[in-house]
């Protein structure tokens, strides 16, 4: 359940970020007071790359790193790092309490909230990224949804190994390790972990704690009938 269980975190600029955590899912509630923080005695917006016209910056405390871009038709809200080489697609709404890494892409459609997204982290197309981390090369299948809230409201648990884990969060998306792929479509419910290497399907639902280098697939039994024509009316 360690941060470092589930990331390398040795080349990741915002690192301290995970020190001296018990649980990974603690640093949801350190992105806040770690962007305060980082951006005390800054003078904002800090734009070291690239934001093209039409592209909507809403605070002060946004940065946004050599070579990065951020494309016509974005919007992000403070306080957000976007790190060097990254780059924010035409229609990526990002409503603050983020970092992004190095190398990242948070695509069209694509809405992130506090989150984290270390390097090379990649929400391409039509995904949800609410109260989730993203681990090293992570990559997200169009139209993947990270859910953060369950019905009710009720705080999140995670049951792992016969243990069940008061996270205290009421909003808590999912922890997705070094080098996780989803599928178009994919859903995992709240308070999910993904071991790094593994591989979801497209279309699965996926709840609960997953081992490193698993592979959740969705059997669907597909059936083929004859069509039968209507008569003409």
């Amino acid at each position: 359940m360690r941060a470092e269980a589930y990331f390398d975190l040795r080349e990741f600029e915002h690192r301290n970020l995970f020190a001296d955590t018990e649980y990974v899912w603690e640093v949801l509630t350190r992105v806040g007071p770690y962007l305060a923080d980082w951006f005390a005695g800054r003078e904002g917006p800090i734009i070291l790359g690239s934001v093209e016209p039409g592209a909507w910056l809403d605070g002060r405390q946004i940065y946004v790193g050599p070579g990065a871009v951020v494309e016509p038709g974005a919007y992000i809200r403070a306080p957000t790092i976007i790190g060097p080489g990254s780059v924010v697609r035409h229609g990526a709404y990002i409503r603050g309490n983020v970092i992004v890494g190095k190398n990242c892409v948070v695509g069209h459609g694509t809405e992130v909230k506090n989150a984290v997204l270390l390097d090379g982290a990649q929400a391409p197309h039509f995904a949800y990224v609410g109260d989730s981390i993203l681990g090293n090369r992570v990559n997200l299948g169009a139209g993947t949804v990270l859910a953060n809230f369950k019905f009710g409201g009720a705080p999140i648990i995670v049951t792992w190994n016969g243990r069940r884990l008061e996270t205290g969060l009421r909003k808590f998306g999912a922890v997705l390790g070094d080098d996780v792929e989803t599928g178009c479509n994919a859903v995992l419910a709240p308070g999910t972990l993904v071991g790094p290497g593994s591989l979801v399907y497209p279309n699965a639902t996926v709840r609960g704690v997953i081992p490193p280098r698993s592979v959740v697939k969705v059997r669907v039994q597909l059936q083929l009938e004859p069509r039968v024509e209507r008569p003409a009316r």
